[in-house]
């Protein structure tokens, strides 16, 4: 039964990401990208991708969080390159003099160019991502406690560790991948053009609060709401991040008497810890409980750093976004519930 003095709620399946100068939000139908252009001008347009995964095996529990990331990502590339491109011709960014190198490759690769760059940028990320998060913490940990666990596999006569020695990596793995992840949003957070994307980032969760709490959009009822939302990007790294600690018990340090297949173990996991990461910020997504308020405590945190409070034209930025996406059958509510205490 709903108490006297709660407030009706409802959960909707909108989201958004924050952009240089402007909001994506993605509805059930459509997504649009909404960019400021001027003091009194929002340039909004439609934007999509075509999904890689449409069978139905990709939208099972556990695989459509891997299958969900990767189109989001596509998707994003794609909002982030029109909101670029907007603020470069209104000179809100300014545009550097491109260098020879740059002039050959456009020469060359004409439109092709954004393509080649992202893909070589994704896989720069990867790279940069697997030496941070798998291979520098194991490594770490080798070099420090590591002899403080070490034994004898009585079966492949190989060194390994106790399986205290294993609960310890795995926490240390863990809680070492949390604080890179930190001080990496710290470092970026100093950045005066982050700064204003972690503004818009603020705008984007706070216009789908108020949109929730079934409040008219509009600047001051947006600006009164959280900027903290449990179904956010940030959440679901955090929370990916402490999935891996409790699967990471369960990868031995050196499988078949061989270390170097322990991060191999990992990498073919991540999909699971993605997915699990996915269903759990899906859970507190869809509910307001105690349970999940626990849940996403760790990622509400950590929001504290990727979001700031945004100023009203970007408030107004994410209304227009926000407007433009919410379908007229009401398709994108998942849940209508109240705030349970």
């Amino acid at each position: 039964m709903k108490k006297q003095n709660e407030k009706p709620k409802r959960i909707t399946s909108i989201g958004g990401s924050a952009l240089i100068e402007g909001i994506m939000m993605r509805g059930p139908k459509r997504t649009t990208v909404a960019c400021r252009v001027d003091k009194d001008t929002i340039y909004t347009e439609d934007i999509a991708v075509k999904p890689l995964f449409k069978a139905k095996f990709w939208k099972l529990p556990l695989i459509r969080g891997l299958a969900g990331m990767i189109d989001s990502m596509r998707l994003s590339y794609k909002a982030l390159g029109l909101a670029a491109d907007k603020a470069m011709e209104s000179g809100l960014v300014e545009e550097e003099e491109p260098s020879k190198f740059e002039k050959w490759l456009d020469e060359k690769l004409g439109d092709k160019l954004m393509n080649v760059i992202m893909v070589i940028a994704s896989v720069l990320g990867v790279a940069l991502a697997l030496g941070l998060f798998v291979f520098l913490p194991a490594a770490l940990f080798d070099w420090t406690l590591g002899g403080m666990f070490k034994t004898i596999d009585p079966a492949t006569n190989a060194e390994t560790y106790t399986v205290a020695g294993q609960f310890v990596k795995s926490a240390f793995c863990g809680v070492l991948k949390i604080l890179l992840l930190i001080g990496y949003l710290l470092l970026v957070s100093l950045m005066n053009d982050m700064k204003r994307v972690f503004q818009y980032h603020g705008a984007e969760h706070k216009t789908i609060f108020c949109y929730e709490n079934f409040e008219e959009l509009t600047v001051e009822n947006v600006r009164k709401q959280t900027r903290f939302h449990p179904r956010c990007g940030t959440s679901f790294l955090v929370v990916t991040l402490l999935v891996s600690i409790f699967v990471g018990l369960f990868i031995p340090v050196a499988p078949f008497g061989v270390k170097l297949l322990n991060p191999v173990f990992r990498l073919l996991l991540l999909p699971i810890m993605v997915g699990l990461g996915y269903e759990f910020i899906k859970l507190c997504g869809r509910h307001d409980n105690k349970l999940t308020r626990i849940l996403a405590a760790p990622g509400l945190w950590a929001q504290r750093i990727t979001t700031r409070e945004p100023d009203d034209e970007m408030i107004e930025c994410a209304i227009e976004a926000m407007k433009a996406v919410i379908p007229d059958d009401g398709s994108d509510i998942l849940n209508d519930c109240s705030c349970a205490s």
